[in-house]
């Protein structure tokens, strides 16, 4: 093992995998890129995978596709979910608890990104805010029980976009109004997921509670996330990156979700992910983690704000 990873100089892959037989796993926004890919992965292992997704069309055939390469048997469903309304993911959260018998991990991989001009989920947020931050934060406490249920976990997928923009939660005007701008309203977003992430790494801690969280991001990879709701400047610019080879696969971008969902004795304090040239790609390991993301008193305002937010008070 090197000394910065310690899955050594290859990093982490799909071949450190055991088998899975008998566990569940739910991932959001499981029909296309990393998190189809992520299904992929976990079901070639004998998991279950139940996918909580906005398109049931889309998702029917997802399904077809994953029975197709892997069998009629596959254990592989979903249960519609919108990140982008409340009322949808509680829904969603109900289908759940009632459905599915127990959960080994809830990898929160759903997001949208880069929206070019601002827009706002059905109950009046910022739509980058409202998807990537408060509908994971409300699916995780509304299943969290059943995850300790069964010493469960918890994994949200960020981004290296954290880093940029404001490096802090913009709490003066959350939904952008006066300066709103769509890579840095990303990277709000999704620096507020890993806030979250490591808010509830406390609290769980605190409550002796048998939760793991982790962290990680799944580099520059390419799927379907910088999308038709992009403006052509950032389509035009990924699409180079792209055919400069600089993006890795949509598969290689999953392996850090699966592996924090899956491995054995990784450190939750941590951020997981390609390890190479500027994070984009290379070895999944540890990566940097910036002392802002970290911030404590942001911490905690964030976690009351969203609780605030979402109507939603976790029982912790």
């Amino acid at each position: 093992m090197s000394a910065t990873n310690p899955f050594g100089p290859s990093g982490w892959t799909p071949d450190q995998l055991c088998s899975l037989v008998g566990k569940c796993y739910l991932i959001t926004g499981a029909n296309t890129g990393a998190g189809f890919e992520a299904t992929r992965l976990l079901l070639a292992k004998g998991a279950k995978v139940v996918m909580l997704n906005r398109n049931p069309l889309k998702s029917d055939e997802a399904i077809a596709k994953l029975k197709q390469e892997f069998g009629n048997n596959t254990d592989v469903s979903f249960i519609k979910m919108d990140l982008a309304e409340l009322a949808s993911v509680r829904h969603a959260a109900n289908e759940v608890l009632q459905t599915v018998p127990h959960i080994d991990a809830l990898i929160c991989n759903g997001a949208i990104a880069q929206v070019a001009t601002q827009q706002f989920t059905k109950d009046g947020f910022e739509s980058q805010l409202g998807v990537n931050h408060y509908g994971h934060f409300l699916l995780c406490g509304l299943l969290f029980n059943k995850i300790e249920q069964s010493s469960g976990r918890i994994v949200v997928v960020a981004s290296e976009g954290y880093k940029m923009g404001l490096k802090t939660i913009q709490f003066d005007d959350m939904n952008w109004n006066k300066n709103y701008h769509p890579n840095k309203t990303y990277c709000h977003s999704k620096l507020a997921q890993m806030m979250f992430a490591y808010e509830l790494q406390n609290k769980i801690a605190a409550a002796n509670k048998n939760v793991q969280v982790f962290v990680c991001h799944p580099g520059a990879a390419n799927t379907s996330l910088i999308g038709d709701n992009v403006n052509f400047a950032t389509r035009f610019t990924w699409s180079l990156i792209v055919k400069m080879g600089l993006a890795q696969s949509a598969e290689q971008g999953a392996y850090p979700e699966v592996m924090c969902a899956t491995e054995h004795n990784l450190k939750q304090r941590a951020y997981y992910g390609p390890s190479g040239r500027w994070n984009w790609s290379g070895p999944v390991g540890i990566c940097k983690l910036e002392p802002f993301a970290l911030d404590q008193p942001v911490l905690s305002k964030l976690w009351a704000v969203t609780e605030q937010h979402t109507a939603f008070k976790w029982t912790i």
